[in-house]
């Protein structure tokens, strides 16, 4: 089975202040492709996973990364590595969605158990780690990245893509 995966990152910003003679530009352009091939070193990967997610109110969605997900084309995902996530909260939504690495058994995505980052209404979050060792994922100790609705009232929607490696 082949893998590949292709995503590109660009950034344009242009400041201008208009003078009486003169208006002074400053333009900013940032542009990285970002790309896996088929395997499970650095570069690559071999498995994807990607879901539509409705989060009650207060609520939260744990991810196990170790043997629950199903593929798709069929079985069950087990990530050895994660290489990229992207979570995208849905514009309509009136929470956050906060992205966060497990108190007890979280994989390794941010630095300590329990630390997270919060996605607004309309927003993204893109974590991408293309070096051989990615983000490891150990079944049952870390393992486990959870979206929560960061409020009570009303429950968040997004779509949520697990990129990594089976070894």
């Amino acid at each position: 089975m082949a893998f590949r995966l292709q995503s590109f990152f660009e950034l344009e910003a242009e400041l201008t202040s208009p003078l009486d003679l003169t208006t002074p530009t400053a333009a900013l352009r940032v542009a990285r492709q970002l790309a896996l091939a088929t395997g499970t070193g650095a570069g690559q990967a071999d498995m994807i996973w990607s879901d539509s997610f409705s989060i009650a109110a207060s609520a939260t969605q744990a991810i196990d990364l170790a043997g629950s997900l199903p593929g798709p084309l069929g079985g069950t995902l087990t990530f050895a590595k994660i290489k990229m996530v992207v979570v995208a909260a849905a514009a309509a939504n009136v929470n956050n969605v906060n992205v966060v690495r497990d108190a007890t058994s979280g994989a390794p995505l941010f630095l300590a158990l329990g630390d997270g980052i919060a996605v607004h209404p309309g927003g993204l979050f893109v974590w991408y780690a293309p070096s051989a060792a990615g983000a490891p994922v150990t079944a049952g100790t870390a393992d486990l990245i959870n979206l929560v609705n960061s409020a009570a009232g009303s429950p968040v929607t997004g779509d949520v893509v697990i990129v990594g490696a089976s070894a």
